[in-house]
């Protein structure tokens, strides 16, 4: 197929049978381009409609995004995951409200330049919302081209990362941009699917070389694997009286940078120091069911316990720590395991209150 012959095959598929209800099709600004962008990085569609919309509710504009207090973000984003992504979204709010007037620049580059940007989601954000000529290669893209190809190796090397945007490049129609580029994505979510692939209605079969070896999913390479390590850690949810959990924001860099979390132990002999820190006796305690909580680098392994605390004077000395109120919760920005596990204290606490002193 020629470059033309690829574009006008995926515009027909598009207009027959490409995807235009999703919310961020709606109303369409390079605001809620780019939100929907960052939020699909890694997360699945059926995932990001809630989300989304919730997202949307409370911040429909960039300026309330820029304005918004960081809790306010990380709690809309609690349960996505990748939290950087939150951040960096909130740090471009107020770069566009800063420097570039409160509108997004017109130009690849430009955007690229943003937190958190890259050029394949400055791509989508300049085709899908200004119809600018401009390539992307996310994941759904990336996918559909290397079978296309029958590009060898894994994709996120940078020397077989450049060989499939120049793909990108070459195949990108100069009319109806924004259809073509939805359709390319739709494509790879719909059809050319990681590991069930829909040959036989896909536009592009009489073209992709990985359908004529037969080897569709051979492509794209895999990334070769390294076994994850394993790091272990307590977390003792420390309740009160009033049934609420003593919680710590972290520090804005590193894992769940600025979330709200439980504290860490290497064992319950850190107890003693936790409670002395805060001024807190500690009675009752309970282990709850561990989980295992999976990030890119390496797998964590939780044991957490429910410990009953008590303080004279209810309050926590420094202005990361906070009693967090199971009952009526604060809208505050909480990593996935820890608000499993609040959950699971609440309900634990509602069944069998926590009573009498530790020995």
């Amino acid at each position: 197929m020629s470059p033309e012959q690829f574009s006008a095959a995926v515009l027909a598929w598009y207009d027959r049978h490409g995807r235009k209800d999703l919310p961020w099709q709606q109303g369409i600004t390079p605001y809620r381009v780019w939100v929907s962008e960052i939020m699909l990085q890694q997360t699945q569609v059926g995932s990001v409609l809630g989300y989304f919309d919730r997202f949307m509710a409370a911040l429909p504009t960039v300026k309330e995004l820029a304005e918004a207090t960081e809790d306010e973000v990380l709690h809309l984003w609690t349960g996505l995951g990748y939290y950087t992504r939150a951040r960096n979204l909130q740090k471009t709010a107020r770069l566009i409200m800063a420097e570039h007037g409160g509108e997004f620049p017109q130009d690849v580059e430009a955007l690229t330049a943003l937190p958190g940007i890259g050029r394949s989601t400055a791509g989508a954000i300049a085709s899908l919302s200004m119809g600018l000529r401009a390539p992307i290669l996310d994941g759904n893209v990336k996918r559909v081209l290397a079978r296309y190809v029958a590009q060898e190796g894994y994709p996120g090397e940078p020397k077989v990362a450049k060989q499939l945007w120049q793909v990108a490049e070459r195949l990108t129609p100069h009319e109806r941009v924004n259809h073509y580029t939805q359709a390319m994505m739709d494509l790879g979510a719909t059809l050319c699917t990681r590991s069930k692939p829909s040959c036989l209605l896909c536009p592009l079969r009489s073209g992709c070389q990985a359908h004529l070896l037969g080897l569709e999913i051979r492509y794209p390479m895999p990334k070769p694997r390294k076994a994850l390590p394993q790091k272990r850690t307590l977390m003792p949810l420390l309740t009160n009286g009033a049934g609420e959990i003593l919680l710590y924001r972290r520090p804005s860099s590193g894992l769940w940078g600025g979330l709200w979390s439980l504290p860490e132990l290497d064992d319950l002999q850190g107890l003693a120091a936790l409670a002395e820190r805060h001024a807190l006796r500690l009675g009752a305690r309970q282990e709850l069911a561990g989980l295992t909580h999976t990030f890119s680098h390496f797998q964590l392994a939780i044991e957490p316990w429910l410990i009953r605390a008590e303080s004279a004077s209810h309050a926590v000395a420094e202005a990361d720590w906070l009693w967090y109120n199971l009952a009526t919760p604060p809208r505050l920005g909480l990593a996935a395991p820890v608000k499993k596990l609040l959950k699971r204290a609440a309900d634990q606490l509602n069944a069998d209150p926590l009573t009498g002193e530790q020995p």
